[in-house]
């Protein structure tokens, strides 16, 4: 007897399936935040030179602002002010609408800047004796490296260490380890310990995610997997909305740190009542620990009358006990190896599409704050459209659609010039979003459906990985436009294109049986009966 079918006969999405999925949205809430927190927290306001020391008697004092800064502050070629130069002494000789300024020396700011707080309390980029500006421009830009290098490398962690302790403590260890580094981080003195936190928060905080969207799927029966699945992709675009609001009304970047890691108490008091995977369980050995979670999932999805029957009765599928299973493991046998390649790719693609669009839209013309919302807001209807379609077509054709869509829209807005024709980019471009955001909510379904049970967790640590490999690189592929403007398009429609491609090599998994062991995807890539490899077992 199969898992599937003992979790069919109890119910596979009644209310315990209900609770786990409301307790895994408390969590998974605060991720897009953290995810999203650079554009706000890291947000460059505008800024010039600090010119009090510039005092040279009432005269100086005695003008406008205006006038203080046109004395001060040489203008740039587009005739704006400079943002990082200062003269050494007032010259008001440009109060007479004097532009021969070319012999006049100018020098780096070095009294500080002061930086406009229209939009911004204070960011990290303000911060008192920090100034990540001009010189240190870099520094402020690595921010968000650092905290996804975390990221890649907690996924690594946390998809290995959930297959070796389970699935339910790492997901306790991941609340509280990234609800005190993110804490922590609001709390920073110093830019260098800002930025260590802020990759050991990446670290930690990713281990939420990894471990609820295995958790979630495993506990599900075949006919849910895919509402699971954009169940779990919407809490992301719901966290995404409101993160907006969140934004909007906590200027200082200390307290919008803090706001949005606030959530996790909640995930961590919640907690207490998340099971275990009973499929992990029984895939370790642990029967009397799987036992007692199916009665209470039984009895909460009110089929009683199976519970006798649960006692006497459980579904092993044929593991070996006697090994530990490691990243290794993705690459021992051929048909894995195959298999971890192609979703790799995969995974980096549409990782590296869908954060270029995110990172390039233009043609809003709006600010910061609705910028951000109407990004969030347009994959709405893209996940929906997603849930209908991985049963009309299945999951490899929706991850293929949706990344060769997202390809075709790169390629429109490579040929659309700008200018007169800067609506039809915006369309196409919000077009391009939802269909790049369609393709990362079907991936993680869908991987999560071809790896086995025993690396099912390593599996999807490694995609991540691949993932956020994708999401480092974007910015550097943004920067080819030095090179030629198109360039930095042509690259994120390729990888789309060769994303799509290469989806299209994958088993579909519709409807069909999760695999439980690593034998399961040697013997058939393609089918899972639901008799393979399924024996029955009296206690």
């Amino acid at each position: 007897m199969r898992f599937e079918h003992v979790l069919a006969d109890i119910d596979g999405f009644g209310r315990f399936q209900i609770m786990i999925l409301t307790i895994s949205f408390i969590g998974r809430f605060t991720l897009p935040c953290h995810f999203l927190l650079n554009n706000f927290i890291a947000a460059v306001p505008s800024h010039h030179c600090n010119i009090n020391l510039l005092d040279d008697g009432p005269t100086f004092w005695n003008l406008s602002h205006a006038e203080r800064l046109r004395v001060s502050i040489p203008a740039e070629e587009d005739g704006s002010q400079s943002s990082c130069r200062m003269f050494t002494e007032p010259q008001y000789q440009l109060l007479n609408n004097s532009s021969n300024v070319t012999d006049v020396p100018s020098v780096l700011c070095w009294n500080g800047w002061v930086y406009d707080n229209t939009t911004f309390k204070s960011t990290v980029t303000s911060q008192v004796t920090w100034d990540l500006v001009c010189n240190n421009r870099g520094q402020n830009k690595a921010t968000a490296t650092i905290f996804f290098m975390g990221v890649m490398l907690g996924a690594l962690t946390f998809g290995s260490l959930s297959d070796k302790f389970g699935r339910r403590i790492m997901l306790l260890v991941s609340y509280v380890s990234g609800l005190l580094f993110a804490i922590s981080s609001a709390f920073s003195s110093s830019y260098v310990t800002f930025a260590v936190l802020r990759f050991f928060t990446g670290f930690c905080i990713v281990g939420i995610v990894i471990v609820s969207a295995v958790l979630n799927v495993e506990w599900v029966d075949i006919e849910h997997r895919k509402l699971v699945g954009v169940i779990d992709s919407l809490s992301w675009t719901f966290g995404s909305t409101v993160f907006v609001a969140i934004a909007y009304l906590a200027t200082d970047w200390r307290w919008l740190t803090v706001s949005v890691t606030f959530p996790l108490i909640l995930a961590i008091i919640t907690w207490r009542w998340m099971p275990e995977s009973a499929r992990w369980l029984i895939a370790n050995g642990k029967l009397e620990q799987a036992q007692m979670y199916l009665t209470k999932c039984a009895k909460m999805n009110q089929r009683e009358d199976l519970i006798h029957t649960l006692q006497t009765e459980k579904t092993i599928v044929f593991y070996r006990k006697d090994r530990t299973y490691s990243y290794l493991d993705l690459i021992r046998t051929p048909k894995m190896r195959n298999l971890a390649l192609r979703t790799g790719v995969v995974w980096f693609c549409v990782a590296t599409a869908f954060y270029g669009i995110s990172f390039n839209i233009t043609g809003f013309g709006l600010n910061i704050y609705l910028t951000q919302f109407i990004y969030a807001l347009i994959e709405f209807p893209a996940k929906i459209l997603v849930y209908y379609l991985l049963d009309k077509i299945g999951r490899r054709c929706t991850e293929v659609g949706s990344l060769l869509l997202v390809a075709v829209c790169l390629g429109i807005n490579i040929v659309v010039p700008k200018g007169n024709m800067s609506v039809l980019r915006t369309v196409v471009a919000i077009i391009g979003k939802g269909s790049s955001a369609a393709s990362f909510a079907t991936v993680v379904l869908y991987s999560s459906e071809l790896y086995p049970t025993v690396i099912r967790q390593n599996g999807m640590g490694y995609n991540s990985s691949m993932a956020r490999i994708g999401v480092a690189v974007t910015p550097l592929i943004l920067l080819l436009d030095d090179v030629w403007k198109v360039l930095p398009q042509m690259v994120l429609c390729f990888a789309a294109l060769l994303g799509g491609l290469v989806a299209r090599t994958l088993p579909e998994t519709h409807m069909r049986c999760l695999p439980e062991t690593i034998e399961d995807v040697e013997k058939s890539l393609n089918t899972y009966h639901s008799g393979l490899m399924s024996v029955q077992v009296r206690m």
